[in-house]
């Protein structure tokens, strides 16, 4: 591992900052976005038994409280209420685009450290290079390389798996919504009945 690092060159910095923050990120949104964080099943179920009041005080601090609580509050319409959902969603988002960052720049910086490699093998008096200045240009453009792909790769499996687990919170979030917006409704004709 020492000699892979040592490989690497100058571009070893870069790309270990980039493996440290996708390693960040990824474990960061994988615990910010597990459902009873997000959408708890018991507040999920009083939306749906239309009293979503009952389970706001245990789950106030999550997505779906603070949607509920917007609701109570302050008697939103439709289109308010779902841009508030909107809002929320773009919170449980946070980090990602830096993820997707990581996923296009690491395989770049190691392209990059190859062409530094390579640049390293013709010395500037123009001559051919010996050996060892060839073995040092050939060993840091296939290590950068390696290690901007071993960044990338697993940097795009996490991107990809946290991306679907928003699409299914995000489904959970609208469900929810609409539901609210249905109570909200058959309220307001409740009253005008009266």
């Amino acid at each position: 591992m020492q000699k892979l690092l040592e490989g690497a060159g100058p571009f070893v910095w870069p790309l270990g900052f980039c493996s440290f923050l996708a390693v960040f990120i990824i474990v960061e949104r994988l615990l910010a976005l597990r459902g009873p964080r997000v959408m708890p099943a018991p507040l999920m179920d009083a939306i749906v038994a239309g009293n979503p009041g009952s389970a706001l005080a245990a789950h106030r601090e999550t997505a779906g409280g603070r949607i509920v609580s917007f609701w109570l509050d302050h008697r939103p319409d439709a289109e308010a209420l779902k841009a508030y959902a909107r809002m929320e969603l773009t919170r449980l988002e946070r980090g990602l685009f830096i993820l997707d960052t990581i996923v296009g720049i690491a395989p770049l910086l190691g392209l990059l450290g190859t062409v530094y490699g390579l640049f390293v093998l013709f010395p500037d008096d123009g001559t051919r290079p010996d050996t060892p200045t060839l073995l040092r240009g050939v060993g840091l453009g296939l290590t950068s390389t390696m290690i901007g792909l071993f960044i990338a790769i697993p940097a795009l499996i996490g991107s990809n798996y946290l991306g679907r687990r928003l699409e299914l919170l995000s489904a959970r979030i609208s469900l929810a919504v609409e539901r609210l917006v249905a109570l909200r409704s058959h309220g307001e004709a409740s009253e005008a009945n009266d």
